[in-house]
């Protein structure tokens, strides 16, 4: 049946994530029955707390999913008897030994002081839980060259669209998939992000070239609610779809860098900044709530850069 089957009387729930959880997706809805049903209630309670907040699904997801593994690993212990020890026995023997990485070591110390602080009313003492370093990596940004061959081997009109679309408005993911078309205003000549991260809304201006794909687009497709939709009329297209079809484009067109679909949001900005539009702009086009945020695109500004002329030029021979 090409699957394992181990002995209830020798299973350590421990033992099977730490030696499974790098290699495989782990279904926890069957190993939840490993927990204790007052813990799990308690999640449950957090889970729909975390709605009542109206935090985004994609953070209650993050959340609970890191709260399961943490709660899986101690399965021994109730959650009152977690201490700052355990938490970083956790840290040091399961996230840095399995060499998982700083976003998930930082969300994990997250979820666990949101759950605790607010189904415990417990502070987890702050000044002992060290979150990593953060990495300041640099935004990868995409060649206008490789954009151009990016687009040009999207034979599906649809999937063009999308990309083109987050590029052109330096949409995050999200944005696009909760893009309607009742938020496109062709007269006024504005698209509006609605909900965005952070609940922010923002109004961009419409791109004429744009609009003109847009135009040939909605006659194939007709679209009911959403810019860019699935398989079934009226709902939106799926992330883990725009993912697929994004790396097989990439593969397609032979570029073998490490982009994601995000890229097309950084090479956005970067190339804004390139063309001399004010940074004060691009964070209210990129709807960044500090300024700080985008004085990183300032580091990977090729054409600025070029500019600087080494002082080793100035030798003859």
């Amino acid at each position: 049946m090409g699957c394992w089957y181990i002995n209830a009387d020798k299973f350590k729930l421990q033992n099977f994530i730490c030696l499974f959880s790098s290699v495989a997706d782990i279904d926890y809805s069957k190993l939840n029955k490993e927990l204790d049903p007052f813990l799990l209630e308690i999640i449950n309670r957090f889970k729909n707390w975390l709605k009542q907040k109206r935090y985004s699904s994609n953070t209650i997801k993050i959340y609970i999913h890191q709260l399961e593994i943490f709660f899986c690993y101690y399965s021994s212990k109730k959650p009152e008897d977690i201490t700052i020890d355990d938490i970083t026995n956790f840290n040091h023997n399961y996230i840095l030994k399995k060499k998982l990485s700083y976003t998930f070591q930082n969300q994990t110390i997250s979820a666990l002081k949101k759950f605790y602080l607010t189904m415990f009313n417990r502070d987890l003492e702050a000044e002992h839980l060290e979150r990593p370093r953060k990495i300041d990596a640099l935004p990868k940004v995409m060649s206008k060259g490789d954009l151009q061959r990016f687009f040009n081997s999207i034979k599906n009109i649809k999937h063009r669209m999308a990309f083109e679309t987050i590029y052109a408005y330096g949409l995050r993911r999200s944005e696009l998939l909760n893009l309607k078309l009742q938020h496109i205003d062709t007269k006024r000549g504005t698209i509006s992000i609605i909900n965005s991260k952070g609940k922010k809304d923002r109004t961009l201006p419409i791109s004429t070239r744009w609009l003109e794909k847009l135009r040939n687009y909605y006659p194939s497709y007709k679209p009911q609610v959403y810019l860019i939709e699935g398989r079934y009329s009226g709902e939106s297209i799926t992330a883990s779809s725009l993912q697929q079809i994004f790396k097989r484009t990439l593969k397609t067109c032979k570029i073998n860098r490490p982009f994601t679909i995000h890229c097309l949001r950084h090479s956005y900005a970067t190339h804004l900044l390139e063309n001399g539009t004010d940074l004060r702009y691009i964070q209210e086009l990129l709807g960044h709530k500090s300024s700080r945020t985008t004085e990183i695109y300032t580091h990977v500004s090729n054409n600025r850069l070029k500019q600087i002329k080494s002082p080793f030029d100035e030798f003859e021979t």
